[in-house]
Formats: structure tokens, sequence, C-alpha cells
């Protein structure tokens, strides 16, 4: 909540008394922008897909979003909680695997290090990187290179459904 918060512009004002409780108050910015829901995103068709997705997400509610997401928009998934299922899940799963979406960083392996090791095999995979920093900060710090395929948590149902469909619609 406070990045999400930072990030805005905002602040967080917090008031504690022993015995009496605490109090968050949370200041953003004001702006002179007209409201952005006035399309509803049932208003909106969102891109869908037939193809097969290996989701690799250490963070369970996470990873059952995104799946959730996926599976409603038509593709099938498969379900990784670590690099080293996504290995097992590449090897035993006989199918082509359209996209692999994984996040940057995980214990055990990198997402950058997954997706070399799952690519070398399946050259047919896109590749997006999912990631709760910044695409600035995982630049910046060498973790990937600038350009590619990247999308921030916490992300909108929107805006994965097209980044999705984005990169699975790119020339290989």
């Amino acid at each position: 909540m406070y990045g999400i918060v930072k990030q805005s512009g905002g602040h967080i004002r917090v008031y504690s008394e022993p015995g009496a409780g605490t109090t968050f108050r949370i200041y953003l910015p004001r702006t002179d922008v007209a409201h952005a829901a006035t399309i509803t995103p049932r208003e909106r068709a969102l891109p869908r897909g037939q193809e097969t997705v290996l989701l690799v997400e250490d963070e369970p509610e996470v990873r059952s979003l995104a799946c959730e997401i996926l599976e409603r928009l038509g593709y099938t998934v498969l379900e990784a909680a670590s690099p080293a299922d996504a290995l097992l899940v590449a090897q035993q799963y006989v199918g082509i695997i359209d996209l692999l979406l994984t996040d940057v960083i995980m214990p055990g392996m990198s997402g950058r290090a997954l997706a070399e090791r799952i690519t070398t095999e399946r050259r047919e995979a896109k590749v997006l990187f999912m990631s709760g920093y910044t695409d600035d900060a995982i630049v910046r710090h060498g973790v990937l290179e600038a350009g590619i395929q990247f999308i921030e948590k916490p992300f909108t149902q929107d805006a994965f459904a097209f980044k999705v469909r984005h990169v699975l619609d790119q020339p290989s």
C-alpha cells in the first residue's frame, strides 16, 4: 500500500494511541482529470485466446488470480509455483507452450534464467515477465534488459489481458 501511495505522489499519516487504536489517513494528489471509470471493464471486450500459457509465480494469490483471468479468457494454463516446478511441467507437457509468463524474482532461480532454459528447449515460447518492481528498476539493476516484454504487478484484468495478447501476437 505504501509503495502505491508514494508512486501516486501521495502520503500516509499515522496516528496511534495505546489502548485506543491506530488511524491511517491516505492523502492522494487532487486531479482535474475526469473520472477514469467512465467506461466500465464490462463495456470493453477483452482480447481472448486459445494458446497455452505456462504461468510461473511463487505467490499463491497472484498465481491463482492470473490463472483465473487467463482461463476465463480461453487460454489453457499450466501452473507452476517455482522455477523447478516450471522446468518439470515444461519437460512433461507434450503440447506447444505458446507463452511463458513468469515472475522475475523467485527463490532458487530468476525468471530470466528460467526463460533462458525453457526457450532453449521450446523455441516457440514467447516470454512475458512480471514483477512488483517497476520496469525501470528491473532494467536499472540489470535484472532484465531494456525492451523485454514486462508487466508490473499489481495489474488490472484489462491491462493483463491486453499485454498477454500483445506478446502472443508479436512475430517470432
